[in-house]
């Protein structure tokens, strides 16, 4: 596990320091209202709920409110794997694919429970120094644990 996984996880599981980290970072998903409701390094779970700001003209969360906090439940585990690490290791995401299976209305958890093998695969490319890709899926699921969505994001990481 990185060394530095613990400062990261204190900073995104404060209320506040979270809220400046996606002020300064990630300003769509600070207007969006994503906030995490779990992290350790095995999962995290990101809560989007239906607004004025999420809505879309059918009613329901827009989907790239829906992508955007499914993108960082597992961004999260793999921002936490490589935050302040030496080498330094580079993260992007090159696919994405997704089944929307419901509408998405009221509180949504996305969740993400990867955090073992983006872990792995970090310290493959740091040991190989070649890059290497991941796929990352999220469930989204609304109030009542149903599903609403699904996504399965390719990441790929490289030490610099």
């Amino acid at each position: 596990m990185n060394p530095s996984f613990n400062i990261f996880k204190q900073l995104i599981t404060s209320p506040i320091k979270f809220r400046y980290f996606l002020f300064q970072k990630l300003p769509a998903a600070f207007f969006a209202g994503l906030s995490i409701h779990h992290f350790d390094a095995e999962k995290c779970v990101v809560r989007i709920k239906y607004s004025w700001f999420t809505m879309n003209p059918f009613k329901s969360v827009y989907f790239a409110v829906e992508a955007m906090a499914a993108e960082m439940c597992s961004g999260m585990l793999a921002f936490g794997q490589v935050y302040q690490r030496t080498p330094k290791v580079s993260m992007l995401v090159v696919k994405m694919e997704v089944a929307f299976v419901k509408k998405a209305t009221g509180v949504l958890l996305f969740t993400c429970e990867d955090g073992m093998a983006i872990q792995t695969a970090i310290n493959e490319a740091i040991a190989t120094g070649q890059g290497k890709t991941i796929i990352c899926k999220s469930v989204g699921k609304n109030e009542a644990g149903e599903v609403v969505a699904e996504f399965n994001f390719t990441w790929s990481f490289k030490a610099k």
